[in-house]
């Protein structure tokens, strides 16, 4: 039986390449089971959330410690201090400690090319500009659930550091034993101020409403599953938030050049991250197709996660035969990937006939586990679709620009003029006579 399924095109633009609407995805058995095991009655995930957001807002660091303890199974350790951070990138084998080191400097060096420049210009009139400002506080959450992922507070830190954010805040779940050495370790690493060994709902409450430990913050970023999406979005409005990231999604385009072998194993690499990730694969080659069928095969039996990756192949990814690669670029837009991978023998051909992805991966050696750790660009990136009309996370998301506007006496009352004029037609007549005010006629 093949791990994964081979479809046309026609019938995987009605399958895998058509995502449900995210509310009505059902929940997983397992889910409801867990959240009824926990708060003594079957509610939704967005109700669940819902209760802990309130009971952190009304009662703070006691509310924290609860839920912790309730769900996580540990008390928070709460805040966690630099010398913390030091003592474990300390510990650190010295390969991970230059890994993150030069995962941070890639990372930093790409960020600090986004341009976000101030400007005043000024004429005959007057002064028109855009000044930029970092946010005083902002907030990273790094997800712990499975697996201790440093580079996810690099990607989210290092930006909102080159940004020239005030203060940045960290808050991760804690672990048995503790926060990874790891994670101190990244947070050495980037520089961040503060760092709180709190996960979940709970955590973003406490970094959207404050509680007696842990600060409010101006927006919060970064990824993590089900139950954050549902706490970021239910308290957008009190604060920022960068985005809603649901599970992980690569896109690899493939022509008959591409090493099957290669493919199999980018796809992959995805598909371990959950099992509701999406690895799918699009080729006009047949061979192509069942070459990298039988590799997924021979590749899947080595891993260390090998029942995520065949959940997630299984019922989320696939192998799509397409009539060409216009075809399969043009599947490529409409799905809006979080990665696109172009496998094939002349990839620069099709990046500028790309208009949705998060990110576009250039060539066979430009594989999208670099993206993940050490290319540069935040991996903190568009999913469901959300490529469309969103960016992957950057310095912009860690700023606000403010307008300047100053005339001079002559310039105002020329413009008030039309103002007035607007105004009125508006029906606002205060408007109208502040405007007017400033005419001599």
């Amino acid at each position: 039986m093949s791990v994964v399924n081979i479809y046309a095109a026609a019938e995987a633009r009605r399958t895998i390449l058509r995502r449900a609407p995210w509310e009505d995805q059902e929940m997983p058995e397992r889910v409801l089971d867990g959240i009824e095991r926990i708060f003594g009655e079957r509610l939704s995930p967005a109700e669940a959330v819902a209760r802990i957001l309130r009971d952190v807002r009304t009662r703070g660091d006691a509310a924290l410690a609860e839920w912790s303890a309730r769900i996580d199974g540990a008390p928070p350790l709460l805040e966690i201090t630099p010398d913390a951070w030091a003592a474990a990138y300390g510990r650190l084998p010295a390969a991970q400690r230059e890994a993150l080191d030069l995962a941070a400097e890639r990372i930093a060096a790409f960020h600090r090319k986004q341009p976000m420049d101030s400007w005043i210009d000024s004429g005959p009139d007057g002064t028109l500009g855009q000044l930029i400002r970092p946010l005083d506080r902002a907030g990273v959450y790094v997800p712990g659930g499975t697996a201790p992922l440093p580079s996810s507070l690099l990607m989210a830190a290092i930006p909102a550091r080159v940004a020239g954010v005030g203060q940045v805040i960290v808050c991760t779940p804690p672990r048995q034993g503790g926060v990874a050495d790891l994670i101190l370790a990244a947070a050495h690493v980037a520089g961040v101020d503060r760092l709180f060994a709190v996960g979940g709902a709970q955590a973003i409450a406490a970094m959207a409403y404050g509680t007696e430990s842990v600060p409010a913050v101006d927006k919060i970023v970064g990824a993590g599953g089900l139950f954050i999406t549902l706490a970021k979005r239910q308290v957008i409005g009190s604060v920022g938030i960068d985005g809603f990231y649901g599970p992980t999604e690569t896109l690899v385009i493939a022509d008959e050049s591409a090493n099957p072998a290669w493919a199999a194993a980018d796809l992959l690499a995805q598909a371990e991250h959950d099992v509701l990730a999406s690895p799918i694969l699009l080729t006009p080659s047949a061979a192509l197709a069942g070459q990298v069928a039988a590799e997924l095969a021979v590749q899947l039996a080595t891993l260390s996660r090998a029942e995520i990756a065949a959940t997630s192949l299984r019922t989320r990814g696939g192998i799509v035969v397409t009539d060409g690669l216009a075809e399969a670029v043009e599947l490529a837009n409409a799905y809006a990937a979080e990665h696109l991978c172009l496998l094939v023998r002349d990839p620069w051909a099709l990046v500028g006939r790309i208009r949705n992805a998060g990110g576009i991966f250039v060539g066979e050696h430009s594989f999208e586990v670099l993206g993940d750790y050490v290319a540069g660009p935040s991996h903190v990136m568009p999913t469901e679709g959300s490529a469309r009309y969103s960016s992957p996370l950057s310095v912009a998301d860690f700023v606000k620009r403010i307008s300047l506007i100053a005339f001079g006496a002559d310039a105002g009352e020329r413009l008030a003029r039309s103002a007035a004029v607007l105004a009125h037609g508006e029906g606002l007549t205060a408007h109208a006579a502040a405007a007017e005010m400033r005419c001599n006629d």
